[in-house]
């Protein structure tokens, strides 16, 4: 231990320009003293690089500087020429020349054979295919090696939602060539989750309306991280939503993922929304994906018996909005499922045309006037941080915003907030918003793995230009379980909140419990 404490000064010492740095021993009695005899400080009067190729390096201009300056450029070299097919390389000092206090020398350098990649290699439990480890990887057979592209894997097969990387990635080299293999292991991503939520009847005081929800994900279909997703929901006695969605990664072996889906609300008897999206992904980095889209949302009134008096365009009608767009998302999450560190970055900006339909159910006099194509836009996001305090203590919080414009916006045009994942103690879509903040927080108490007890808090404002009150600041808090079983996650989460329209009493709070079973 004392041996290898003083040779790792002495080369901390010399690398600093005293070459000749020495230690001088005495024991006394059971201690043992070292006395550091520095000597002469060397400095650099010149080096040659005329051996070392320009693409691997910048300029080196070492004159005046100690001994380590050289070192450190030298790493730099040598790191380059491994990310650019020469894994092998390796450069050292010829001969060093002592002037006075000044030394100079010339550099050798060997770059050793060009190495390309081979095919990816794939062992393990898993259904992962090598094409796919091999787009998503960027390692391509026949370009050169990169050292670093291959550490960026490791990393980012890490974070995937589908599989673990369950050892470092071995490299094994062949007639110039460098072959990866990948070890995997599946992660249960697929999901079926059934939530049952028991809310207050508004419509028979004093009883209680039991509402739905189902899940259904099927990820990595093939090994080629092909997925589809079904989302249903019973908002309320009459209100449901249906939300289908299929992906296929790395269309005909491209870098582009293409994404489809449907998605339909009724609401009660007033409205009912559908749209129809088609998405064009690119992974911009290891952690970054950027989106292209285009959907069209159309919306159409399911009765019009209470609009064939009026006078003005009533806040609900019928529309079709064709828009195009852009989001970006930022992916640090140490785990895709249960982090307890990193944070989630989604930003998401559209624009496009909207078309008010005349509807003859509705008075001719209400659409005098009305420009029936407007422009419209919208811009939303949200930041997610998870912290972890201590062995058992963790804290998250999500911050989300949105806004969207149009000269001739509608009811059934504006952003849907409320219930379990959004601002908690209210129903599921309880809130219409044209523009809307907020804050959630918890606080989580872990006792396993992925089983935590939590107490939550929301805040928010939100802005509905068709309420007397169009400002509305809803808070909200409770408590809940998140623990994880034998083959899925049960879910318990109890809270309460207060708005404009729903008053602070625990007769309105909100019961949410429901089993997530992964396979």
């Amino acid at each position: 231990m004392e041996t290898e404490f003083l040779d790792s000064l002495q080369t901390i010492v010399r690398n600093e320009g005293y070459l000749e740095a020495f230690f001088k021993e005495e024991r006394r009695s059971d201690s043992l003293f070292v006395e550091i005899l520095l000597g002469k400080k060397y400095l650099w009067k010149a080096i040659g690089t005329e051996n070392v190729p320009s693409e691997f390096s910048r300029s080196l201009n070492p004159i005046g500087k100690n001994f380590n300056s050289a070192l450190v450029w030298m790493q730099n070299v040598v790191s380059e020429a491994e990310n650019q097919g020469f894994p092998f390389a390796k450069m050292n000092f010829g001969e060093i020349v002592v002037e006075g206090d000044s030394i100079r020398s010339n550099l050798v350098f060997d770059s050793g054979p060009l190495i390309l990649w081979d095919s990816v290699e794939v062992t393990g439990n898993t259904k992962t295919q090598g094409k796919y480890i091999q787009n998503l990887t960027g390692i391509i057979p026949g370009s050169p090696f990169s050292q670093k592209q291959l550490d960026q894997a490791s990393r980012q097969l890490r974070r995937s939602p589908y599989f673990s990387l369950t050892r470092e990635p071995s490299l094994s080299f062949q007639i110039k060539k460098a072959r990866p293999t990948f070890e995997l292991k599946d992660r249960n991503t697929n999901v079926l989750d059934g939530i049952v939520g028991l809310l207050p009847n508004e419509n028979e005081p004093g009883k209680m309306l039991i509402t739905g929800q189902l899940d259904l994900e099927l990820y990595h279909l093939g090994g080629k991280g092909r997925d589809v997703e079904i989302h249903w929901q019973r908002l309320n006695l009459q209100s449901q939503s249906l939300d289908i969605s299929a992906k296929e990664s790395f269309l005909f072996n491209s870098p582009i993922d293409v994404q489809l889906g449907f998605n339909l609300l009724k609401q009660d008897t007033t409205f009912l929304n559908r749209y129809l999206s088609l998405d064009f992904g690119y992974r911009i980095s290891s952690n970054s994906y950027l989106n292209f889209f285009s959907k069209r949302q159309a919306g159409d009134l399911i009765s019009t018996f209470a609009f064939r008096e009026v006078t003005e365009l009533p806040d609900v009608a019928d529309f079709r909005w064709n828009q195009y767009g852009i989001s970006l998302h930022v992916n640090s999450l140490e785990d895709p499922f249960i982090p307890r560190r990193g944070g989630l970055l989604n930003l998401e900006l559209a624009a496009g045309n909207k078309k008010i339909l005349q509807n003859t159910g509705i008075p001719d006099e209400v659409y005098s006037g009305i420009d029936f194509n407007t422009p419209q836009y919208q811009i939303q996001g949200s930041y997610e941080k998870h912290f972890f305090i201590g062995p058992t203590w963790g804290m998250w919080f999500k911050g989300s915003g949105g806004l969207i414009q149009n000269e001739n916006l509608l009811l059934n045009d504006l952003f849907r907030l409320g219930g379990l994942k959004t601002i908690r103690g209210f129903n599921e879509n309880f809130f219409y918003a044209r523009s809307f903040g907020y804050l959630s927080m918890e606080q989580r108490l872990f006792f396993g793995e992925n089983s935590f007890l939590m107490v939550f808090a929301d805040a928010g404002i939100l802005e509905n230009p068709y309420f007397a009150t169009a400002i509305d600041r809803p808070v909200s808090f409770g408590a809940g379980l998140n623990l994880e079983t034998g083959s899925g996650l049960f879910r318990f989460i109890y809270g309460v909140g207060k708005s404009n329209l729903q008053p602070l009493q625990f007769s309105y709070s909100r019961i949410h419990f429901g089993y997530l079973a992964r396979f």
